[in-house]
């Protein structure tokens, strides 16, 4: 009696390396495929498909090596739960961009055994991602190490500090509403379609700025983000008293960003709910500015001298001071996260506002499925 397989995702552009992941799957046995539907895909990507729920389901059902698929009933990351629990699957087989620890503890809460795959191209054919075949992905990423939140004014009103930023490599599609400056780069990509346009960076940054932050806007989108995507390398923005940093210091080198990449890893978490409000209980005191301010100054000096056990502790304490400011970024998925990870990273945090997104860990060794960025000097 052969296995049952399942397997979860959007197969939209369908390409060679989705054909080769599915037929790596139904090697192990019998492979059932539960497709997002189109709703799903533009709540977590913010973008529509290219084909629609009834071409996608069409077409991977055409393949010889799916035995059955359909479009999954629920939402978000987790929205094949309904259906998985009716077949009973032995195996969830993921990449490592599918993986998140959600995925984890629900294959263990109902036995099934959960398998990572590394991208295996077809012999003889290239590698292929989505990503890489969408023209408009040569737009950076970017990550906020440390600091964050002390490029809004209502903080650095209160003491001076910096934003330590990465621009980082659009090596895969980071989900909306993640803390990965997704918003930004959308408005980026809709002003100057495929790339960054010759001219003064900061120049560029300030204008992308104004354009995510009309007059009138609540809610303004700090300049970490539009700095951090245009920028190259790694950034240490000085904010005091203001929207725009008073002096921006940089570090390019190769070894700065190889030591970067040889350590850092993201773990994907549940995207932030619509509705969720980070100021719900906010705490603004001088002390916990001051902290989060440190942390930013300990973790520049940490990264510029190679020392990864003083960035991970710079890296907690971060997190730490910004959960005494907006007790409402931290998660249950993210306390147990850092629950798990606790005794094996030098140091963890999350990205953006919080409330989800991506989970921050500083390690001396590698992270079994967790993601590792590229650092950019676009």
């Amino acid at each position: 009696m052969p296995k049952i397989v399942f397997v979860s995702g959007c197969y939209d552009m369908l390409h060679s390396g989705h054909v080769a992941f599915l037929q790596e799957a139904a090697e192990l046995g019998d492979l059932y495929v539960g497709l997002g539907s189109d709703k799903t895909i533009f709540e977590l990507k913010n973008r529509r498909t290219v084909n629609s729920d009834a071409e996608r389901l069409y077409m991977i059902k055409a393949l010889r090596c799916v035995k059955d698929a359909w479009i999954s009933s629920g939402s978000g990351i987790m929205d094949f739960e309904e259906e998985v629990k009716q077949l009973k699957p032995d195996i969830f087989f993921v990449n490592t961009d599918g993986y998140t620890p959600a995925k984890e503890e629900f294959c263990r809460k109902y036995g099934i055994e959960l398998i990572v795959s590394k991208r295996r191209p077809h012999e003889g054919l290239p590698a292929r991602s989505t990503t890489a075949i969408r023209k408009e992905c040569r737009i950076p990423y970017r990550v906020e190490l440390c600091g964050g939140w002390l490029d809004q004014p209502f903080i650095n009103s209160v003491l001076p500090g910096a934003v330590i930023t990465l621009q980082i490599e659009p090596d895969c599609e980071f989900n909306d509403r993640s803390g990965m400056a997704t918003s930004s780069r959308r408005k980026a990509i809709e002003i100057w379609q495929g790339q960054i346009p010759l001219g003064n960076r900061e120049e560029l940054a300030r204008m992308l700025f104004c354009m995510e932050n009309p007059p009138g806007k609540i809610n303004v989108s700090g300049a970490q983000d539009q700095l951090g995507i245009l920028m190259p390398g790694l950034k240490k923005l000085n904010f005091d008293n203001g929207y725009w940093p008073v002096s921006i210091e940089s570090d390019c080198s190769d070894e700065t960003l190889k030591y970067i990449r040889e350590h850092l890893y993201l773990l994907p978490l549940q995207p932030r709910q619509p509705g969720f409000d980070v100021f719900a209980g906010k705490n603004i005191t001088a002390g916990s500015v001051r902290k989060l301010a440190e942390s930013a100054e300990q973790c520049w000096k940490a990264i510029r001298e190679r020392d990864t056990a003083s960035w991970g502790k710079a890296t907690s304490l971060c997190l730490e001071a910004q959960l005494e400011l907006f007790p409402a970024m931290a998660t249950g998925e993210l306390r147990k996260m850092i629950d798990k990870y606790r005794n094996q990273v030098c140091g963890c945090k999350m990205t953006g506002c919080g409330g989800g997104g991506y989970m921050i860990l500083i390690s001396e060794k590698p992270i079994s499925n967790a993601l590792q960025v590229t650092p950019s000097i676009l």
